[in-house]
C-alpha cells in the first residue's frame, strides 16, 4: 500500500512524471504501472512477484511440500492455515466471522507462535464469492492494519491454492478495496488498488 502512495506523491509532485516505475524495497524490486488522468495518478499497478511456498521459504517448521489448509491447534482454537511468502511471512486463515475474537485474540498468538521462527502476518478471510473475500490482517509487531499489501496478495495465492477463489478476486480490507490476480502464465501476483492524499504539512528537522 504504501509503494502506491509513493507512486502517486512521486508523479504528482512532479518528482518522477514516469507512467511506469521500478522500485527497491525491503521485498525486493517491485515493478509498478500508473493509470493517470490529466495530472492525477487513478490508480496503481504493482508487480507484486512470485509467491514462496516451501515451509523454508516462510519461514515455518510445519511439515509438507507446501502448507495449505494444514489444521493448526492454538489454544482452544482448531484452525486451517495456508503459509504464503510475498517478500515476508503469511498465514492465511479462511473463516466463516473474522471476528475481533480471532484477529484481535488469536492473532498474536499465532504471530509469536513457535513454529513461526521469524513471527509472521496472520490474515482472517471471509469467501464472500469465487471472486470475492474479506480480509483483517494482524501485522507482526504492528498489530491490525487497515489493510495490507502484501497479505491481500497472499491471500488471492491462498485462495487459488485451496481452491475457495478464483486467481482474479477483489478484496475488501478495513482501509478499502484491491483488486488481485494470480497470474498463471508469468506465476506473478498483480494488485492494483488507488492512492488517497488525506493530508499534507510541514516537518521540521
Amino acid at each position: 500500500n504504501g509503494i502506491r502512495c509513493l507512486a502517486k506523491y512521486a508523479y504528482e509532485h512532479g518528482i518522477c512524471r514516469r507512467e511506469t516505475l521500478r522500485v527497491e524495497t525491503g521485498c525486493g524490486v517491485l515493478s509498478l504501472k500508473l493509470r493517470v488522468q490529466g495530472d492525477e495518478v487513478l490508480d496503481v499497478r504493482v508487480d507484486m512477484g512470485i509467491p514462496r511456498l516451501q515451509p523454508n521459504e516462510i519461514p515455518t517448521t510445519l511439515a509438507g511440500e507446501q502448507i495449505v489448509l494444514q489444521p493448526f491447534l492454538i489454544g482452544d482454537h482448531s484452525l486451517a492455515v495456508t503459509c504464503v511468502s510475498m517478500g515476508n511471512p503469511h498465514a492465511v486463515i479462511f473463516v466463516e466471522d473474522a471476528s475481533d475474537e480471532l484477529v484481535l485474540g488469536v492473532g498474536p498468538l499465532i504471530e509469536t507462535d513457535p513454529r513461526f521462527p521469524q513471527r509472521i502476518n496472520v490474515e482472517f478471510v471471509e469467501v464472500i464469492s469465487a471472486t470475492e473475500v474479506r480480509q483483517r490482517t494482524w501485522e507482526r509487531g504492528s498489530g491490525e492494519t487497515w489493510a495490507c499489501g502484501t497479505g491481500a496478495s497472499a491471500v488471492c495465492v491462498a485462495g487459488v491454492l485451496t481452491g475457495k477463489t478464483q486467481r482474479q478476486i477483489k478484496v475488501h480490507l478495513i482501509g478499502g478495496d484491491l483488486d488481485l490476480c494470480w497470474d498463471e502464465s508469468s506465476n506473478h501476483v498483480f494488485m492494483t488498488g488507488a492512492a488517497t492524499e488525506v493530508f499534507s504539512g510541514d516537518w521540521t528537522i
